[in-house]
């Protein structure tokens, strides 16, 4: 009887345990300040959650490494995926293989090309693009009154967020306020800082005159800083914004170098993630898009944000 007892109340513990999950993190690539803070954010999280495990993984910069990774996470039969795209377009093939094996799938950071149309169970967790590039250019416009001369620097041409927030900083020029801004250069620099300081030094190299640097995040804006600190150039006379509001962002700013920056929470985008991967995994239903929202860093308010990414 005393072993009936102690069996059936073993099942009854066992029955209403919490069971254990397995999570697959494919991220775009580790060697990526913003994106260490988010995976750090992931995985710190996750160490707080009562039998959830995370498997994460680098895809180096990598589409195919990324897909093979999303293979081996339905063939090791995890409970969910979660994927920092590499290439934004590239997202419709890795949505249908997750589908069809029935693993539920969330996208983070970089919206996925095919946002509007995902399957069941599948989500994006991020900030609205539409936010950053805008309050970047707009405290830009500010700063040098409505008019002068910008240089824009691009992150990674395949990524959407690249290309929205340039979209953003042409749409704001385009207001009336900020109508007398011109962009005199535009190219990109893969959202890298040692690419932004190249492609700085190339410019100042052309000759070419500008009162403003608008880049995509804030590596490229730390790049060209350096690059125009190298040339001697008065960085009081130079406005240059980023976009991340990342720990150097924020050293560069209180260092009279930075002017503008957005923050980006990148560790509530991982946990935003995780949880939403949790919820789908549980059957639970969830926002397609779930958005966690930009603000703006200046020099007025850095010292909020300087413990925060």
């Amino acid at each position: 009887m005393k072993k009936f007892i102690l069996g059936t109340a073993m099942a009854l513990v066992m029955s209403t345990a919490a069971p254990a999950e397995t999570v697959g993190v494919s991220m775009a690539k580790f060697d990526d300040n913003f994106l260490t803070v988010l995976r750090n954010g992931m995985t710190d999280y996750a160490k707080t959650l009562s039998g959830v495990t995370l498997q994460v993984e680098d895809a180096q910069n990598d589409v195919s490494k990324q897909q093979s990774q999303i293979q081996n996470f339905i063939a090791s039969k995890v409970d969910a995926i979660i994927v920092n795209p590499v290439d934004t377009d590239a997202t419709t093939a890795m949505s249908k293989l997750a589908a069809d094996a029935g693993i539920p799938l969330v996208y983070v950071n970089r919206q996925p090309v095919n946002v509007d149309t995902l399957p069941e169970k599948q989500a994006f967790v991020a900030s609205n693009e539409q936010e950053s590039g805008t309050l970047e250019t707009k405290e830009i416009c500010r700063i040098l009154g409505g008019k002068g001369k910008a240089v824009v620097i691009m992150g990674e041409l395949s990524n959407q967020a690249a290309r929205m927030r340039t979209q953003d900083v042409h749409d704001v020029i385009k207001t009336d306020e900020c109508k007398g801004l011109e962009i005199v250069e535009e190219q990109t620099a893969n959202w890298d800082r040692t690419q932004g300081a190249d492609l700085m030094t190339n410019w100042l190299s052309s000759g070419i005159e500008f009162d403003a640097v608008i880049a995509n995040n804030d590596e490229m804006a730390i790049g060209a800083i350096q690059a125009l600190k190298a040339a001697g150039k008065d960085m009081s006379k130079v406005v240059v914004g980023g976009v991340d509001a990342t720990q150097d962002a924020l050293a560069a700013m209180q260092a009279g170098d930075l002017d503008v920056t957005v923050f980006q929470d990148a560790a509530g985008q991982g946990k935003g993630s995780l949880d939403a991967a949790l919820k789908l995994a549980k059957g639970e239903k969830i926002d397609k898009k779930v958005y966690i929202p930009f603000q703006l860093v200046t020099p007025a308010n850095v010292k909020d944000f300087v413990t925060k990414n």
